[in-house]
């Protein structure tokens, strides 16, 4: 089992020093990646049900830093050498597709070959209406996004036909390291799932369950053999709760053993740059070491 650290760029880690001592504290404990959380902006009083939290609310209030995940991704990797580089989530709905790719291939290639794209369709209405994009029919907006990036990733002369994005004979180099960016796609809904099945080299919801986790991984399989592609090359991320059970080895297996999945991830244990190491040092030493 693999092991990330969420939430990596918010907070005192939003400073220089603060992504560097994340990321190489993370490193060196033998996490195999941290994963960014993305918001352009957070417009003030929304209204809009934030999904990870009981009280309807983001964590910190509206006036939290939160960096670009991309950039921000970027600084890191030139501080780290092995760690994978997570986006949990790029809300790429909100981006014009043909400039995404070009940053997503161009950090890849500058990091070696070490990004997971982890994309959503958001939940924010008000962040959507602020950069005129809109709301309804988001889904669609990123499964269309998806296959332009990939597009211009594979192909030398890219073209794409789509309801929101077209184009012809369209250059973008460099290419990414593996000729493609692995897609993850976040959400904890039965479209998620079904998305990840149709679309995803992984699937992340983002809360639920073993029981909720075990029926969104069956959308998810079903709607891969439905497009006739093999769902146990989909690789599969949780959140970590699971790592602070009374029994984190036990519980960690379960969800590999039994739900297959792939990856566990967990938030900083220390919102302090000085802290943060040791934090993940000891996580390393009790939990990783005995199931990784």
């Amino acid at each position: 089992m693999k092991f990330g650290v969420m939430f990596a760029n918010t907070g005192p880690f939003a400073t220089p020093e603060g992504a560097a001592a994340m990321a190489q504290a993370a490193e060196q404990a033998g996490f195999e990646s941290i994963w960014t959380v993305e918001h352009v902006v957070v417009p003030v009083g929304y209204q809009s049900e934030y999904p990870y939290d009981k009280s309807g609310r983001m964590p910190g209030g509206e006036h939290t830093d939160i960096p670009d995940p991309l950039v921000w991704l970027a600084y890191v990797a030139a501080h780290t050498t092995t760690l994978k580089l997570g986006t949990g989530i790029v809300i790429a709905n909100q981006r014009n597709p043909l400039v995404l790719a070009k940053e997503v291939a161009t950090l890849d290639v500058l990091s070696g070959g070490r990004l997971l794209l982890g994309v959503g369709v958001g939940w924010l209405r008000e962040e959507f209406d602020a950069l005129g994009v809109p709301f309804e029919g988001r889904g669609r907006r990123l499964d269309e996004c998806i296959e332009a990036m990939r597009a211009l990733w594979s192909q030398e002369e890219a073209s794409f036909e789509g309801e929101f994005t077209s184009f012809r004979r369209a250059v973008s180099r460099p290419k990414p390291v593996a000729g493609t960016v692995p897609v993850i796609v976040g959400g904890h809904s039965n479209a998620a799932a079904r998305r990840a099945g149709r679309l995803g080299d992984g699937f992340f919801p983002g809360k639920g369950s073993n029981e909720r986790l075990r029926e969104l991984f069956g959308i998810m399989r079903d709607a891969a053999l439905e497009a006739g592609r093999d769902p146990e090359a989909i690789e599969l991320t949780t959140g970590g709760a699971a790592a602070f059970a009374p029994d984190p080895v036990a519980a960690l297996r379960e969800l590999e053993d039994d739900l297959g999945v792939h990856r566990v991830v967990i938030p900083p244990l220390a919102f302090d740059p000085e802290e943060i190491g040791p934090a993940l040092a000891r996580f390393g030493d009790d939990v990783i070491a005995k199931v990784a």
